[in-house]
């Protein structure tokens, strides 16, 4: 009779479900895991290392690329911790629109997260529909900062700057006349996603329509018996495992566990507006679909309450300390005190007091921190990132010993894991 034994496989690092340059080695019994041992480090590119030999504002776009679906909250967490170390004021209003950006950071990559989870479970038209509605929130990423992705918008004591009055417009081109163009600035595919107004109104209008969407993915996914048969039952995590294993965000609330920065340490606005800890109870990965999804109905009226506010409250957007901000453009232009103001922060930076600090924010995958240490020098002597995917990483053994080879895959969409906070 043949001996049966154990044999590894390699999963990734190419695998489509790897969720970025994960090279997963699994010990298998047939199909059922009996060990998972993720090897990482392909994707290193020494942010932490590179942020001690550039000054903080350089350093900055560094954080869009770490975990690059959720951009701006990596921003918000580096902003936090040096202005706690500068001990500056920040604005109320660049206040309530880091908090605004951060909630339509938030559905970015939970819609991300969303489409790809679906996809590797089996459903492609997910990822369709949620691609639908990031190409607006990019366009709001747009209106802000220039990019749709990196945008380096949040900056020590504020905003880059304020909210623009117009939103950009499609052009009239060879494929598409003036009247279909037309039609396309104010209602884009039967929707009603109106490009004539300032950018407040077309993120108001969005915030109208996007319940419908969140019932759309819901109507696709909720009740359906493959996608429950996928998740159910798997990658199951108690609420005292969840907190030794260190993990935050969907991934403790999941487990039942009520904790969010938002609520819990409260930063910028936060406790300034009405919103709900959505908690599971099972700790599986359907739980955790269902907090992620009732977070963005959060999210959506967090956005609301901050578009109301920023109507009413014009102001500045960033300090008046011209020392760690640039003073304006005319200013700069036309006075010798603004122009070497500016010339200054940008060829030397500014000098941030000796001392630690570490800021965290509730990033959409969880605590997102930053640990930096001055030497009074215009660059940090040392920055240490805590990462919320690095620890939910370190999981995935546990998660999916007894499970099978497939439900390996659904164990990493769960985990909403990218590989850019992992191997930074």
């Amino acid at each position: 009779m043949a001996e049966i034994k154990n044999y590894t496989l390699n999963f990734g690092p190419q695998h489509p479900a790897a969720h970025g340059v994960l090279r997963l080695v699994l010990e298998l019994d047939g199909e059922v895991v009996q060990r998972a041992d993720p090897h990482i480090g392909l994707l290193h590119r020494a942010t932490e290392k590179l942020a001690e030999t550039k000054t903080y504002i350089q350093s900055l776009p560094y954080m869009d690329r770490l975990d690059y679906v959720s951009m701006m909250s990596n921003e918000h967490a580096y902003c936090l911790a040096i202005e706690k170390l500068l001990g500056i004021e920040v604005p109320k209003r660049a206040q309530y629109i880091r908090v605004m950006f951060s909630e339509i950071t938030r559905l970015l990559n939970h819609l991300m997260w969303l489409g790809s989870h679906a996809n590797d479970c089996g459903s492609s038209t997910v990822l369709i529909y949620a691609f639908r509605e990031r190409e607006d929130l990019f366009d709001m990423y747009e209106a802000v900062s220039g990019a749709r992705m990196h945008a380096a918008y949040f900056r020590p004591g504020g905003v880059y700057r304020d909210l623009p009055d117009s939103m950009a417009q499609y052009q009239v081109n060879k494929i598409r006349n003036a009247k279909a163009i037309a039609a396309l600035n104010a209602n884009r595919q039967g929707l009603n996603a109106n490009r004539q107004g300032s950018l407040l109104d077309f993120i108001e209008d969005f915030t109208q329509r996007f319940p419908a969407c969140i019932d759309e993915y819901e109507t696709l996914l909720t009740n359906n018996r493959i996608w429950k048969q996928r998740t159910v039952g798997i990658g199951v995590v108690s609420p005292e495992r969840a907190l030794n294993l260190g993990m935050t965000g969907p991934m403790l609330r999941g487990s039942g566990i009520a904790w969010d920065l938002r609520k819990t340490q409260p930063y910028e606005t936060y406790s300034e507006l009405d919103f709900d800890v959505p908690v599971g109870k099972t700790g599986d990965s359907y739980d955790r679909y269902l907090v992620r999804m009732q977070e963005m109905r959060e999210s959506n009226s967090i956005i609301q309450q901050c578009i109301k506010w920023l109507r009413a409250n014009p102001g500045p957007v960033i300090t008046d300390n011209h020392k760690i901000a640039p003073p304006s453009r005319e200013s700069m232009k036309t006075n010798m005190e603004g122009l070497i103001h500016h010339f200054k922060l940008f060829t030397e930076g500014f000098h941030v007091p000796e001392g630690q600090a570490y800021a965290a924010v509730e990033h959409p995958k969880g605590e997102f921190g930053i640990y930096l240490v001055s030497d009074g020098a215009n660059k940090p002597y040392r920055l240490k990132i805590r990462a919320p995917g690095y620890a939910h990483l370190a999981t995935l053994d546990e998660m999916a010993r007894g499970h099978m080879l497939a439900d390996a895959v659904a164990i990493i969409g769960t985990m909403d894991i990218v590989f850019g906070e992992i191997d930074r």
